[in-house]
């Protein structure tokens, strides 16, 4: 559906208490909104911080899921990130950005189903849409709960390699840069619709478990309070808010004309957003740690934050270490 039909139908579910599931893309193109009936008809199963509309398959641990990148295409990945890096770069020294998410897909040889990969991932956001894609993660984007709205950015990420990894992570400039870019940036998008915007609490530390070995990332928490006829304008809220901030960049607008260009394709459901209304509480968040099928060829699609004093190997690096799935 598009839009205005998306926004009425919104505000018809929230003012009759009525649990639904939604999906946006990144561009803004695609708006869907399920009752768990439509969703399951529709082939889309949910699993929000436990809350879910599927039973796993006979088979669904059957088989340890595991991933794979080819060392040729992985030259071949960093050659087209190179050439996008630069442009990225080149712009963001003329001041036109100077915060932007670059993203690029892996292609990945997988043992297992995405079905599987849906069931065996750890992660609070989960999402299987048959045939298409599944995404498991870790960043939650909008919660509303008692006429409140909070946010939780999540930016900077670093190898959990040694104890020192995390004091390293803290103590990275251009980390540090980057992820107050991104809560001024949040701050200021919810106080378009809401009153005392304020952070709870700043620059926290979460690790992520992988096969591979940990992850460091670090996390803000942004509150809000939203006026009393919230359930009538959600529909517009989540228009304004979108794409999310920590996966585009800042100043926004200018970036995402910046995005087009370099990435060369669109995005789709990838860093877009998706969530639950369970008919008191809207659990949200942002499609990242995602896996499609392409023409029976499976894309993981990855990516991270550059200003200026990023380097092109660092990034690359980061980029990879983001194509994982979650069993632990």
């Amino acid at each position: 559906m598009h839009y205005p039909e998306f926004a009425e139908k919104c505000t018809a579910f929230l003012e009759a208490e009525r649990p639904f599931i939604f999906l946006i893309d990144f561009e803004k193109k695609y708006w869907h909104l399920f009752s768990e009936k439509e969703a399951t008809e529709a082939g889309l199963f949910y699993n929000i911080k436990g809350t879910t509309n599927a039973s796993p398959p006979a088979d669904a641990q059957s088989i340890g899921v595991h991933l794979e990148v080819d060392p040729k295409k992985k030259t071949e990945l960093l050659e087209r990130y190179q050439k996008a890096f630069e442009g990225v770069t080149k712009e963001i020294n003329w001041g036109n950005s100077f915060l932007l998410n670059l993203t690029f897909p892996v292609e990945v040889d997988l043992q297992g189903r995405l079905e599987q990969v849906f069931w065996q991932s750890k992660a609070p956001f989960k999402l299987y849409w048959e045939g298409r894609f599944t995404v498991f993660s870790p960043e939650s984007f909008i919660r509303i709960q008692n006429q409140e709205v909070e946010t939780f950015p999540m930016k900077g990420t670093r190898s959990a390699h040694s104890k020192e990894a995390a004091e390293e992570l803290l103590a990275d400039y251009k980390e540090q840069a980057e992820h107050a870019t991104i809560v001024d940036l949040l701050r200021n998008d919810l106080s378009q619709f809401a009153q005392k915007v304020r952070v709870e609490k700043y620059r926290y530390l979460e690790e992520i478990k992988r096969p591979q070995g940990g992850l460091w990332q670090t996390s803000s928490h942004i509150k809000a309070e939203l006026p009393l006829d919230w359930k009538t304008h959600f529909g517009d809220y989540l228009n304004r808010l979108l794409p999310a901030g920590s996966v585009s960049g800042a100043p926004k607008p200018q970036t995402l004309e910046i995005i087009r260009r370099e990435e060369g394709q669109d995005r789709g459901f990838y860093t877009g957003v998706f969530g639950l209304y369970d008919g008191k509480t809207i659990e949200s968040a942002v499609a990242i740690r995602y896996i499609e099928n392409q023409n029976n060829r499976l894309y993981y699609r990855a990516g991270g934050g550059i200003t200026h004093l990023s380097q092109c190997e660092h990034e690359f690096d980061e980029l990879l270490q983001k194509v994982y799935i979650p069993t632990l």
